[in-house]
């Protein structure tokens, strides 16, 4: 097969398109044909080495955490699924033409996605969801502030905050304010503004997706007793506010979870931008376009 194969740490030029050898159909799993994948933040920083210590790169290897695509070969003695099926999951080498997924972690495309697009879907879908009802444990009734709720995560966790019942704020920089008025969300606030952000009201929750100085400055909004949960985790100041809880966390495949949230795209109740597609061989270019500030998600067609 043709994957992009990664030999060492580096800029995006490490991103080689080059023949890797197909992957088999281990028991428990299935071997997608993929149509598409996408780039996540994570991607970047494994290429890049920043994320070494707790995500390495086994050299060669092939990087990518969605993928959609068609099942071409089941493990030994596998059930509940069929060749031809379509598929999506948070996976592991997923910027190739082949993939093995772990059967456990598969979700069928709903009706309503096409097939490419439901590659948008995976890592920012699960995130957002298990940021909101795990590591902030959102409930009914709850005041919450999601920070870059304009972003693909953020936009998840927005949605799911609501489904939950809670009071959301959607935190965005003041130049997104009008792009965040369609979000779904109680009311929004300019997290880039001093004045906007003292005048927050006493918070039960923070699902926080941007980390750095904003996230030191929101957990000071915090009620005690309250969570402040991140996808980048705890803010440098956490230890000032020993009655806030600080939460890190980092995303698993979750079925249920992906399930969930693409039926809620596939109904049109969630939107999760797509703003390029690259070919596979273009993977390089698709990362410096991340790299340079590409909002909304860019897919990798294969």
């Amino acid at each position: 097969m043709k994957a992009i194969v990664v030999h060492e740490y580096g800029s995006p030029e490490v991103l080689k398109y080059e023949d890797f050898a197909d992957p088999p159909a281990k028991p428990g799993d299935v071997v997608i044909r993929v149509a598409a994948s996408s780039v996540n933040p994570i991607d970047l920083k494994r290429r890049s080495g920043v994320a070494k210590e707790y995500a390495p790169i086994q050299f060669p290897g092939i990087l990518g955490k969605d993928v959609a695509g068609t099942i071409s070969a089941l493990g030994p003695g596998l059930t509940g699924w069929k060749v031809g099926d379509q598929v999506l999951a948070f996976a592991d080498a997923t910027y190739a033409q082949l993939c093995p997924v772990n059967a456990s972690t598969l979700v069928k495309v709903p009706s309503g996605i096409q097939l490419p697009d439901a590659a948008a879907l995976p890592c920012v879908a699960t995130t957002g969801f298990q940021l909101v009802a795990e590591a902030a444990g959102i409930k009914a009734g709850h005041t919450v502030l999601v920070s870059g709720a304009v972003g693909s995560v953020g936009r998840c966790a927005v949605f799911l905050a609501k489904q939950r019942g809670a009071n959301v704020i959607a935190g965005v920089r003041k130049k997104q304010l009008t792009d965040a008025a369609n979000l779904g969300a109680d009311s929004v606030v300019a997290i880039d503004d001093e004045a906007a952000i003292a005048k927050l009201p006493p918070l039960d929750a923070v699902a926080d997706t941007v980390g750095g100085p904003t996230a030191e400055k929101l957990i000071a909004k915090l009620k005690s007793g309250g969570i402040f949960a991140s996808v980048l985790g705890p803010p440098a100041n956490a230890k000032q506010f020993p009655s806030v809880k600080s939460v890190g966390m980092r995303a698993r495949p979750d079925a249920q979870a992906l399930q969930q949230m693409s039926q809620a795209v596939a109904s049109g109740k969630l939107t999760i931008p797509i703003s390029k597609r690259f070919p596979l061989k273009d993977t390089a270019p698709a990362h410096a376009a991340v790299e340079a500030g590409t909002s909304g998600k860019v897919l990798l067609l294969i």
